[in-house]
């Protein structure tokens, strides 16, 4: 399985002209089975006063072109998140698409972040752990902040999760800690961990890039730098069941 993250920067672009842009990242990236934005691309993380007024729904017209651009490339597409309007609340969003161009997973954002940030102010928190099947096993789903809570984490693997699929507008101040919970997330949970996270500037906080594909020990496979860039590598899924054998950390927990 080849998975590549689309490490996209926004320049100053309107959500139109950021939507063309990754449009055109992902006609430009390598053939692969899945690929990945990173979270809040259209907008942009950081503008909050954005976020009313470019939310939404699932059936708008950002999700639309890209259910096309799924069906045209032929495999499967986290599409990273958007600020979905549904009534009268916001989500931050997550679609997966599959070759055919179909949604087969929604995640909203359970943890929102507060720390010099809005979004826990402007949006609403999801409530339902997302794991889904695909030809490749299951995937597990969450935002940039979700990191920093391993419960969720351990809750997808009880519902067979194998690999973690996140999407990230993580800062460059907190880079250390970003490769940290990357890793840790994947090796305490003998799981895969394939992330895509913003690159350049918005509202004048840098992102700190450095998408990830970690395997199941937590050796990072292929790493980004803090531009704009493709993060793509071979993945097999044999490993971890293997690595699942091999060692029993997560039959021997005690408290479950």
């Amino acid at each position: 399985m080849r998975v590549t993250t689309i490490q996209f920067e926004r320049k100053g672009q309107t959500k139109e002209e950021a939507s063309a842009h990754a449009l055109e990242l992902i006609d430009k990236s390598p053939k692969s089975d899945l690929l990945l934005l990173p979270e809040i691309w259209p907008t942009g993380f950081f503008s909050f006063e954005n976020y009313v007024r470019e939310s939404e729904p699932i059936d708008g017209p950002t999700v639309s072109s890209f259910r096309v651009k799924a069906a045209e490339r032929g495999c499967y597409l986290l599409m990273g998140s958007f600020v979905e309007s549904d009534g009268s609340k916001l989500f931050n969003c997550s679609l997966m698409l599959d070759p055919n161009g179909d949604i087969v997973a929604k995640y909203r954002k359970i943890h929102l972040f507060g720390y010099q940030s809005r979004e826990r102010e402007l949006l609403t928190a999801g409530r339902e752990v997302v794991v889904v099947s695909t030809p490749w096993g299951k995937a597990g789903f969450s935002t940039c902040y979700d990191l920093r809570f391993p419960e969720l984490y351990r809750k997808m693997v009880d519902q067979g999760c194998e690999f973690f699929l996140v999407v990230s507008a993580w800062p460059l101040v907190r880079l250390e800690a970003w490769t940290l919970f990357n890793r840790v997330r994947a090796h305490e949970n003998l799981a895969y961990l394939i992330s895509c996270n913003c690159a350049g500037t918005d509202e004048g906080t840098r992102y700190a890039g450095h998408s990830m594909i970690v395997d199941p020990w937590g050796n990072v496979t292929a790493e980004g730098t803090e531009e704009e860039c493709f993060v793509s590598a071979e993945i097999h899924m044999a490993s971890v069941d293997s690595a699942r054998k091999d060692f029993s950390a997560l039959h021997d927990r005690v408290f479950k």
